[in-house]
């Protein structure tokens, strides 16, 4: 199981957000080329990185902080935030991002997700973010009328290289990892799942090393790793077990 340590951009620093509001960003680095190179040499083998302010603009906008981070490292990343068209796919593919995110347009325009999965295979994924069970947009400050799964069920057949799952009411709170609806949805696709959103200490590790969390194929952590909540070292230890 792959634990992927995130980078949140806002204004080309390293951030966490409390409840996915910009106005409650905490500043843990503001060199994330040498964040991302610090989480390399700690062992992390791929690592998960949002454009903050590009999810909210609809396009990117932290792309300096990104090429800078991909010049630092030879670990694989994935990006997410404010991809909406199937050139900046291709332009952030080129530059080096193993897997792209894509969050608003799967519900906006589903044809393109489907379409861009087939133009590079492999290297696109979708990301499910979760508010009181529904499926936010636009940064996470507008819901659908989708469920996650309503959501997922779309791309069964896509081509999807993995959903990530956040549960919004969890993120940046250190409230715990939201299991059950992650697991719930991992056996409703096909489709690999990553967990998202509150994974809080080592608890949360060691209940991803149970039997009914087998079916996932990692999870997210990003405040928990700045403060120094999670032993990292034990923690990818844990996990490469499974």
């Amino acid at each position: 199981m792959i634990l992927f340590p995130a980078i949140d951009l806002k204004d080309g620093q390293c951030v966490r957000l409390k409840l996915g509001e910009m106005s409650e960003a905490t500043v843990f680095n503001d060199d994330p080329a040498a964040q991302a190179l610090e989480f390399q040499s700690q062992g992390f083998e791929y690592l998960h990185m949002v454009d903050l302010n590009g999810a909210f603009a609809g396009k990117p906008v932290n792309g300096a902080a990104v090429d800078a981070i991909l010049g630092a490292i030879t670990m694989p990343c994935q990006l997410g935030g404010g991809i909406r068209d199937l050139a900046t796919i291709e332009t952030w593919l080129t530059k080096g991002i193993a897997r792209v995110i894509l969050g608003t347009v799967a519900v906006r325009d589903p044809d393109l997700v489907r379409e861009a999965c087939k133009k590079f295979p492999g290297q696109v994924a979708v990301g499910i973010d979760a508010k009181g069970g529904m499926v936010a947009v636009e940064g996470w400050a507008e819901t659908s009328n989708l469920t996650a799964i309503d959501l997922a069920k779309q791309f069964e057949d896509a081509g999807v290289s993995a959903i990530i799952y956040t549960d919004i009411d969890r993120d940046g709170i250190l409230a715990g990892l939201n299991l059950p609806a992650t697991i719930k949805l991992a056996r409703a696709v096909k489709i690999p799942v990553i967990a998202s959103g509150g994974l809080a200490s080592m608890d949360d590790i060691k209940a991803l090393t149970k039997p009914d969390c087998a079916i996932l194929e990692g999870a997210i952590s990003g405040r928990a790793l700045y403060d120094g909540r999670i032993d990292r070292a034990e923690a990818l230890a844990l996990l490469k077990t499974i």
